[in-house]
């Protein structure tokens, strides 16, 4: 086929190619290889000046906006929180009703916020639950994470769906309504749960957890083995004749030159519980060191004395301190910076002990190790560092569900304004686009949010995503690539019916998916979706859904959905345990779409 295709074609095919091994890779971020796609194509105009750029004014990418401001006002003023802690408590205490409730948790919330904050929110609940029910989070966080993703198939408002929405306008078909996805989709949230509740938690490994957090001042033991820091804690007094004496942690140069952390100093019998670098070392201190053996013991030679205090840190239950799991959500504005270069210790009092990452545990130059989304940080400080660090975005921290603010009447005009102009959108009164960008510019005038709130809860990579690789859709149409690839589809399944076709537009699209991510798969694949059903007169928009549900079926891999990962740390997954469940979920919505697609779209 390479061989018939034009230059331009064969131009097309070598730059999604590229854009899609540098997405896989990772060693681009995926916001400046669409930049860089939009300009491939525009500066050598396969696609027209203003074909490459429309991608910044187009619906999908206001909508999106939009969703934004709004989930983040849900946030802030508590809504959502609220809501997560009324779940919690219907967890029950049995494993069966904890999955239940959580999943269809997860498949709620998505229906008007994004999978990513649906998941985040639920997660700390999550925990907490598990926590108090010893139910392992190994059993509950998956099925919320799968939650969000069949909740998302059931709504309008999931980037895919929104991205397939524009994809249809542009190619003269009318926009997707919320009635499109919800019969389909909601079909999708009772066997996907159904499925779970019988079978899929069955299959969910039974990990040692890596999100329980200490209670409040005594470390709990499950988290010392989780991180193993039986082996890695250690006392050592100073000398009297130590080098060390008179010199501050920081010139002293322990933690730099060793790679260790100093937890706490005590000095006649006080404490000091995370010691700043201006701590000064005095004969007779008793240090309390977290770090391999070898390092640990390189103070030797300063004339210091190393002993083992068991693994037990008996001396914090006299201090306010807590040690909790800190994850980096998935669009954390650390990412890529270390807890050294963010200065975490001066700004929040709190000390790294540990990092969880890709199913193992590193004790070791935890402050120079740049942070990576779903990481779980094991920290230790005092309350207020904590309370400070949850304030911020991008931290979630998995302890008890924080109270919501209360501030009742931000969040009641938040949930009205957020309802009204969903329900303008889902009823189809008003365009979508419109609709939240109405909703957005109401929080701002009432007061539920800043100017400046509302710019920091947009998501800019995934616009800048978004936006550069939607020329993409055009560059397939123009060329005629997306009508060759269409008639390879069409010669394929045409003699087997209109059913057999649209299946097998899921099937490649939910292999994409597990590669490359919904958002991508949706704008690649989208355009040859359209396409190919026009060619083949199949209604087009029933194509148009069924890709959009596909690029939601994210169960295989954790890299498949950023919602997945955000769940790895804290229930200790590895990426192999996401297959057996995530196999069974998916076989188990396609034949859900083999039923639905007659019953709703008469294929």
């Amino acid at each position: 086929m390479l061989l018939s295709l034009s230059v331009s074609e064969l131009y097309l095919v070598a730059v999604v190619g590229i854009a899609l091994i540098l997405i896989v890779s990772n060693r681009i971020s995926s916001d400046l290889v669409a930049l860089l796609v939009l300009l491939a194509l525009g500066l050598t105009r396969i696609v027209t000046p203003e074909e490459a750029l429309a991608g910044f004014s187009r619906p999908a990418v206001i909508t999106l906006m939009g969703l934004f401001v709004m989930t983040d006002a849900l946030e802030r003023t508590g809504v959502v929180q609220w809501m997560a802690d009324r779940l919690a408590r219907l967890g029950g205490k049995t494993e069966g009703r904890i999955v239940m409730v959580f999943m269809v948790a997860g498949s709620l919330l998505s229906l008007g916020l994004n999978n990513i904050a649906a998941g985040a929110v639920l997660l700390p609940a999550a925990v907490y639950v598990s926590r108090q029910t010893g139910v392992r989070p190994s059993k509950v966080l998956i099925p919320l994470s799968y939650g969000t993703l069949v909740g998302g198939m059931a709504t309008l408002f999931t980037t895919a769906n929104i991205i397939l929405s524009s994809t249809l306008q542009s190619q003269g078909q009318r926009p997707l309504t919320m009635l499109d996805f919800l019969p389909s989709g909601g079909a999708m949230v009772v066997t996907g749960t159904l499925y779970m509740l019988l079978v899929g938690r069955r299959l969910l490994p039974n990990c040692e957890s890596m999100a329980r957090s200490a209670a409040p001042r005594v470390p709990g033991p499950d988290l010392h083995e989780t991180y193993q820091l039986g082996d890695r804690l250690w006392e050592v007094r100073v000398g009297p004749r130590s080098t060390l004496v008179g010199q501050t942690l920081g010139t002293s140069l322990i933690g730099e030159r060793l790679g260790v952390t100093v937890l706490a100093i005590w000095h006649g019998g006080e404490a000091k519980i995370n010691p700043a670098p201006d701590a000064r070392i005095a004969g007779n201190d008793l240090l309390l060191v977290l770090g391999r053996q070898e390092r640990v013991q390189e103070l030797e030679a300063q004339d210091t004395y190393i002993g083992r205090n068991d693994g037990h840190l008996q001396p914090l239950r006299k201090r306010a301190v807590q040690m909790t799991e800190v994850i980096i959500g998935p669009r954390s504005p650390v990412i890529g910076q270390n807890l050294k270069d963010l200065h975490f210790r001066a700004k929040y009092g709190l000390t790294a002990v540990a990092i969880w990452r890709g199913g193992r545990s590193y004790r070791t130059d935890v402050g120079i190790m740049p942070l990576e989304a779903g990481d779980a940080l094991l920290m230790v400080g005092p309350a207020a560092g904590f309370n400070l660090l949850a304030a911020e975005p991008g931290y979630i921290l998995l302890g008890e569900p924080p109270a919501p603010p209360r501030n009742s009447r931000r969040a009641v005009m938040s949930v009205v304004i957020a309802a009204t102009a969903l329900g303008l959108s889902a009823l189809g009164l008003v365009p979508t686009a419109e609709a939240m960008l109405v909703g957005a510019a109401a929080l701002v005038l009432t007061g539920c949010l800043t100017m400046e709130d509302a710019y920091r809860a947009i998501e800019w990579r995934v616009i800048f995503l978004i936006a550069g690789m939607l020329p993409i859709g055009a560059a397939l149409v123009d060329t005629g690539l997306a009508t060759r690839i269409g008639e390879g589809f069409v010669t394929t399944f045409a003699s087997l019916g209109p059913l057999a076709l649209i299946a097998g537009l899921y099937l490649f699209t939910v292999l994409l998916t597990q590669v490359i991510g919904g958002q991508v798969t949706a704008l690649v694949v989208g355009p040859i979706a359209v396409t190919t059903a026009l060619q083949a007169n199949v209604n087009p928009i029933a194509a148009a859904v069924t890709v959009a549900m596909a690029c939601s079926v994210a169960f295989l891999t954790p890299i498949s959905h950023p919602v997945n990962i955000l769940m790895m740390s804290p229930g200790g997954y590895t990426p192999r345990d996401f297959l057996p469940v995530g196999a069974g979920m998916a076989l188990v919505c396609f034949l859900t779409l083999l039923v639905v697609l007659p019953l709703f779209w008469r294929l």
